[in-house]
């Protein structure tokens, strides 16, 4: 009986281990090719996303310029040379808060950090003309209001959307790195 076992463990035992060596030797290729696959689709996808990422930081650049304190007032200012104060101070806000909400969904182009930056920039850029207007007479021309959110943009050192906008780039720069 037990030169049968030995005699079944001899044919067994080759056998097993060229299975199991066969096994690995396939189940690596195999690995080795679905990782290949995996980064050829990564590859694929990088190539339809990018031209869509550019836009999206094309788009908050072209939002945060336009926000810009003295880019805004001016554009906004040409179009209501005729308001007083306060209802220019409601276009300035109405028009930053439209520029805004037009590209909320560029936000998951970006990373947080910086869609933070660009959050933090609209915030601040209402601030300052809330800040502005308050300083300015009821009734005053908007010229008045113009004139003070210009000079508080001139004491300022930086302005959060320049901030937002050196993030931004920053950021467009690791695309291509």
């Amino acid at each position: 009986m037990d030169d049968k076992l030995f005699e079944i463990a001899t044919l067994l035992l080759p056998s097993a281990i060229v299975f199991a060596t066969a096994y690995f030797l396939i189940k690596k290729f195999l690995d080795q090719e679905y990782q290949k696959k995996l980064l050829e689709l990564r590859r694929e996808a990088q190539k339809d996303i990018l031209p869509i990422r550019l836009q999206a930081y094309e788009r908050i650049t072209l939002l945060l310029e336009r926000i810009a304190p003295n880019n805004l007032v001016m554009r906004v200012y040409d179009k209501n040379k005729n308001f007083n104060a306060q209802k220019f101070q409601e276009e300035l806000l109405k028009t930053i808060r439209t520029e805004f909400d037009h590209n909320l969904s560029q936000q998951i182009y970006i990373s947080q950090n910086t869609w933070t930056l660009v959050k933090n920039a609209k915030e601040s850029i209402i601030k300052l003309v809330n800040m502005a207007s308050i300083k300015i007479t009821d009734g005053a021309p908007a010229i008045e209001l113009s004139k003070l959110m210009l000079q508080m943009v001139a004491e300022a050192k930086e302005l959060p959307t320049d901030i937002a906008l050196k993030q931004l780039k920053e950021e467009v720069k690791t695309l291509f790195r």
